[in-house]
């Protein structure tokens, strides 16, 4: 919850409609304080005292030095030099004044302008002036013209908008360039920025006393906000090396459209840069995808050059290495379709236990359970622990379950795979209903390969743990293994 929530909720009587009007004004109002060069801060009543004024918020101009150095949020304003915020809220009219921020400084002129929902004034705001650098400039008058135009609004009710902000981070700002225009839609001023915005667009003609329909723009935000009276953001891209962003604020006066403030920003540089990431992001998805295609040829390599041997210890030995091979190549399939330094694990997981199911061949039914998940883990712990679960379920449904079935033709074998995320670290756990592990069993030595793999990528390259133990249970005896390992790379 943002401050002038929490403070207007325990300060203050107003309602949550009122709080919610206060909190799109203060989305919106950076653009009332460019437009004024000027200070800004929102004041209110606080609850049983209304003649007691709190402020509630505070924004500082991005084109001009502030003249509040302090946060005031949250101080009740008191003294004679206030008074001018009092009368604004009793009256529901701007007042024009003074006031002393500082000793030293000397009184600073404000302006008091009430802000109005639903007919009733609940706040004011009060616009700060810094000293000026000398007369204004013609952009300097036209930017407090339109900055008076929208004080008009605050007090009727009309401004903030009910739709989205329309000044804001990520939106375009005052200094990104200004098209204003009249109620027909012709441009009666436009800044150096805009012009050269408009150039982006292929628009090298005058502009003012024009509409950008007669320049070959074609605005739909314009169109809504001269017609509905409504704000509106819109991209107008002339060619793929071109793009400007315009942020449509209409201008009301007394129910009426008398015009519009078009915040222009020339983001052509910002798409060429968003080009060249989508480029990058299809080529990291085309060599993920390459890889995947030359471990699943590694593969069929080895499952052809199983077919030719007529000895049992190699055709298994290259099953198993065809085998590791694809389970390496899951993980680059999913890379390949979301490419990053991190990958969605549940969907490799999903991948491995079709590939164990698909490549282990039982005489009796096998049913492998996954419960729980990971998230999301680098690659570079991805890809290990993929390889270490693939060797350890085919452990598994391969070896616990010899002679399972003899004594028990409707007997079917369970394999669990539980995944979970303790703190900073991945666990995973199996478990079986088989015939569980000799009893001279010991994983420093192994009497596989597979578990050898499996234990060296845990312990070095993932620097977890792992252990196996025999589990016993009321329906049976069976294997447990559970691998521990940070989810982080280290090392």
């Amino acid at each position: 919850m943002s401050a002038l929530s929490d403070l207007c909720e325990d300060r203050t009587a107003l309602h949550p409609a009122e709080i919610d009007h206060l909190l799109r004004l203060t989305a919106s109002w950076s653009l009332l304080a460019d437009l004024s060069f000027s200070d800004i801060v929102l004041v209110t009543p606080t609850r049983g005292d209304s003649r007691r004024m709190m402020v509630v918020a505070q924004a500082r101009p991005n084109n001009r030095a502030t003249v509040v150095n302090d946060d005031m949020v949250g101080d009740v304003l008191e003294g004679e030099q206030w008074a001018h915020v009092e009368l604004a809220f009793d009256s529901g009219s701007r007042v024009v004044g003074e006031v002393l921020l500082d000793l030293s400084e000397g009184p600073v002129p404000a302006w008091c302008i009430p802000v109005r929902t639903r007919g009733s004034v609940i706040a004011v705001l009060v616009r700060l002036q810094g000293p000026l650098r000398g007369p204004a400039s013609s952009y300097e008058q036209a930017y407090l013209s339109i900055f008076e135009r929208l004080c008009s609004m605050v007090s009727t009710g009309s401004f903030p908008f009910r739709e989205d902000a329309v000044g804001g981070p990520g939106l375009p700002r005052v200094g990104d360039g200004i098209l204003l225009l009249d109620g027909t839609g012709r441009i009666e001023f436009a800044t150096p920025n805009a012009t050269s915005a408009l150039h982006r667009l292929g628009v090298y003609e005058a502009s003012e006393g024009r509409r950008l329909d007669e320049l070959g723009v074609r605005s739909r935000s314009v169109e809504r906000a001269l017609s509905y009276g409504l704000p509106s953001l819109e991209d107008i891209e002339e060619d793929a090396d071109a793009a400007v962003t315009m942020n449509c604020v209409p201008l009301i006066e007394l129910d009426v459209v008398t015009g519009a403030l078009v915040l222009v920003r020339d983001v052509s540089d910002v798409r060429q840069l968003n080009q060249m990431v989508l480029n990058r992001e299809a080529a990291i998805r085309e060599v993920h995808h390459r890889v995947k295609n030359n471990l699943q040829t590694i593969s069929s390599l080895l499952r052809l050059q199983s077919r030719r041997t007529t000895q049992v210890e190699t055709r298994t030995a290259l099953h198993e290495a065809e085998r590791r091979v694809r389970s390496i190549a899951v993980v680059h399939e999913v890379l390949s379709r979301e490419p990053g330094e991190e990958v969605v694990f549940d969907e490799i997981v999903r991948s491995v236990v079709v590939l164990v199911e698909d490549t282990v061949l039982t005489p009796h039914p096998i049913e492998i359970v996954v419960n729980g998940d990971l998230g999301t883990l680098s690659t570079d712990v991805a890809t290990p622990l993929a390889l270490c679960l693939t060797e350890i379920l085919t452990n598994a449904v391969e070896h616990g379950f010899v002679d399972f079935a003899d004594n028990d033709e409707t007997a079917v074998g369970i394999v669990t795979l539980d995944l979970a995320l303790e703190g900073d670290y991945a666990v995973c756990e199996v478990r079986d209903n088989g015939r569980g592990l000799d009893e001279s069993f010991s994983l420093d030595v192994p009497t596989s390969l597979g578990l050898s793999i499996v234990r060296d990528l845990v312990r070095s390259q993932l620097h977890g743990v792992i252990e196996m133990t025999n589990v016993a249970s009321a329906e049976g005896g069976g294997t447990f293994v559970r691998i521990v390992v940070p989810t982080e790379p280290r090392g």
